[in-house]
């Protein structure tokens, strides 16, 4: 083999390589551009469950609080009716 000839392969070779090269850099710009799209997903996903879980932790406590005023309630009514 001569070295026009070696020099043709690896001038091949190079070209092969560089564009393997380019499509695992498209490969990469697409997969990081899901990444950032799931990342983002998922954070308004954990600011639904903050909003969510405030809004539970209000409703239990207006429950609570209710249940104190009905107790209160039935302690005035037994009073009232003499029992």
């Amino acid at each position: 083999m001569t070295i026009d000839e070696r020099l043709e392969k690896l001038t091949e070779r190079h070209e092969a390589l560089a564009q393997t090269m380019e499509l695992m850099v498209a490969e990469n710009r697409e997969r990081d551009g899901r990444l950032d799209k799931l990342a983002e997903d998922v954070s308004k996903v954990s600011d639904n469950m903050n909003q969510l879980i405030t809004t539970v932790d209000r409703v239990v406590g207006s429950v609570e609080k209710l249940t104190l005023v009905v107790a209160n309630h039935q302690v005035k009514l037994r009073n009232l009716e003499g029992k």
